[in-house]
């Protein structure tokens, strides 16, 4: 998976300066119809998360062969301010809030590569460097 791969598409309104996501044609602040697409950052932090312990109801989850094993999901802030939802790729559900994430993927979802170990600023695993 290449960097272009990995953006996400948000919108910001001409009138008001408002970022958005997912990408809109109509501002969420002041309604106008002046939004444009724009590509968001692909860092951020977890601004707060939860921890799925049991699998979804089937359909439309579909069960891994190996079996359900417990994720994370949770806000990530990106540097525009927005708050987007996504899974949170971890090793360990300690220390999680206040972590680095990088954007890894974004089909079916967002998913968010997070090391809670790593300063802020630092090149996480899967990061693609700028």
């Amino acid at each position: 998976m290449t960097e272009n791969d990995r953006v996400l598409m948000g919108s910001e309104c001409s009138t008001c300066g408002t970022v958005g996501f997912p990408a809109a044609a109509h501002c969420a602040r002041c309604a106008t119809a002046t939004a444009t697409p724009r590509a968001l950052s692909t860092q951020g932090t977890v601004w707060t998360y939860t921890v799925q312990r049991f699998a979804p109801k089937s359909p439309p989850y579909v069960p891994p062969p190996d079996g359900f094993s417990p994720f994370a999901m949770g806000y990530v802030e990106l540097a525009e301010g927005i708050r987007v939802a996504g899974i949170l790729d971890c090793e360990t559900f300690d220390g999680l809030m206040g972590a680095p994430a990088v954007l890894i993927a974004t089909e079916p979802v967002p998913r968010f590569a997070v090391h809670p170990d790593e300063p802020a600023g630092a090149t996480i695993p899967g990061e693609v460097p700028r």
